[in-house]
């Protein structure tokens, strides 16, 4: 059902138009006529290696065929001239909420909004994210007939917006993060979440349920958090028998297991039971980066997030006592959190959290990695090579580079001199289809 409403929505507009000028419709299809040369002036190709300059990109089947030096022109081929952009791989969010956006109606949409409509909130906010500049996305958290639907009308050419991976609600303990808290008992009641469980067999449950149903990844909540309306903290919130029966059957059924994780208890015991990457990881100590390191996990720290949050709770008089009082204790700590993980040796993968910031502006992340010491090389790092891999998609995406997708993006200037002109991408091809050219 929700495959038809998306379709029948993006029926009506087959043609993008950015700045006055029509582009490609978006069926993936078209990207098979034929072949495509990019001509890219600078092109970084495999972010961690130095750029190029004057390159040739070879696309066909939405695939890329060769890459050449030089600026060549096969014959019957479509030529974009990007002679005079920096061009890099499309880039990966490894964080994102589609569905919604935070403010003032937020609780009030908790109790309205159906399945359908949040699926139609994310059409609207996969576009503008893909319009950014980011080809891939990971959404951890949202309602899963949605999310799953919204993943495979993108996937399929239905609707515009980054390839998907989706985990649907967060497994969380009754009352906890991603559970339904602040309301009467009554609607509590009814709304409680369907992937709220309590001891390992419950949640083994929760965890096969999700897979039977579709999911990429399993997310968990293994602590409080910062906008869950209850004044419950932020450490842990799971028993550690029951983490470690979540990421066992998870593991068991090959889906990885990232985790919502603030406070230093949570992130350290999901990490000892074998959890594959944190979200966030604001409370991480020297024993959490020895865990990260040991076993070779991933930390998204969605910088972004904090700063918004802080910044919100200064003024908002929406926001709940807790929620306010969290809001301005866990964001203005976390790029300290940050620059201690990356000075240790933690893996850092590129995420925003974004539904809590604006969705479209996720690039604002990177200059909040440099503040927090990465370099602007190591900045795109984590948004190509190592989210492609976080995210187990490393052989089709992140890098430029022959047999993977056309997933490529351009910007005016070199990012490695100025990160934030990542801010203002100019052209975006995402499997081969061009869906942005701005002159």
């Amino acid at each position: 059902m929700f495959r038809s409403i998306l379709s029948s929505v993006v029926a009506a507009t087959a043609l993008i138009t950015i700045g006055g000028t029509a582009l490609a419709q978006a069926d993936p299809a078209a990207a098979g006529d034929g072949l495509t040369v990019i001509h890219a002036g600078h092109l970084l190709a495999i972010p961690g290696h130095a750029p190029a300059d004057q390159q040739s990109i070879l696309i066909r089947d939405g695939r890329i065929e060769a890459i050449q030096d030089g600026f060549v022109t096969p014959d019957g081929a479509a030529i974009i001239d990007l002679s005079n952009r920096f061009v890099l791989p499309g880039l990966i969010d490894s964080h994102v909420h589609l569905q919604g956006e935070l403010g003032p109606e937020g609780r009030l949409l908790e109790v309205t909004e159906n399945s359908a409509d949040l699926a139609l909130n994310g059409a609207h906010n996969a576009r503008t994210t893909l319009m950014a500049g980011f080809t891939t996305v990971q959404d951890v958290g949202g309602d899963l007939e949605a999310s799953t639907g919204l993943r495979d009308a993108i996937r399929d050419g239905d609707v515009i917006g980054p390839r998907m991976r989706v985990s649907g609600p967060a497994v969380t303990p009754t009352g906890g993060h991603a559970d339904v808290n602040g309301f009467s008992t009554a609607v509590m009641d009814a709304l409680t979440s369907r992937s709220a469980c309590n001891g390992p067999a419950d949640c083994r449950r929760v965890v096969r349920e999700l897979i039977r149903a579709g999911v990429d990844v399993i997310k968990i909540t293994a602590t409080g958090g910062v906008l869950s309306n209850t004044a419950a903290g932020v450490e842990q919130q799971f028993f550690d028998d029951e983490l470690d029966s979540i990421v066992g059957a998870a593991h068991m059924m090959g889906r990885q297991v990232t985790a919502h994780a603030h406070g230093v208890t949570g992130i350290n015991s999901f990490l000892e039971a074998g959890g594959d990457s944190i979200e966030h990881g604001t409370y991480l100590d020297a024993a959490s980066i020895r865990l990260f390191r040991s076993h070779h996990a991933y930390l998204i720290p969605t910088l972004l997030a904090g700063a918004t949050v802080a910044e919100i709770a200064q003024t908002a008089d929406w926001m709940t006592p807790a929620v306010r009082a969290k809001s301005l204790s866990v964001g203005p700590i976390m790029l300290d959190m940050a620059r201690r993980a990356h000075e240790g040796g933690v893996m850092i993968a590129f995420g925003t959290d974004s539904g809590v910031s604006r969705h479209g502006i996720n690039a604002r992340e990177f200059p909040l990695l440099v503040q927090a010491g990465l370099t602007p090389m190591e900045a795109i790092e984590t948004a190509t090579v190592n989210a492609s891999t976080h995210l187990q998609m490393d052989a089709d995406i992140g890098t430029i580079e022959t047999g993977k997708y056309a997933d490529i993006i351009a910007v005016d200037t070199d990012p490695l001199d100025d990160i934030s002109a990542l801010l203002d991408v100019d052209f975006v091809m995402q499997g081969g289809v061009v869906y942005k050219n701005e002159d």
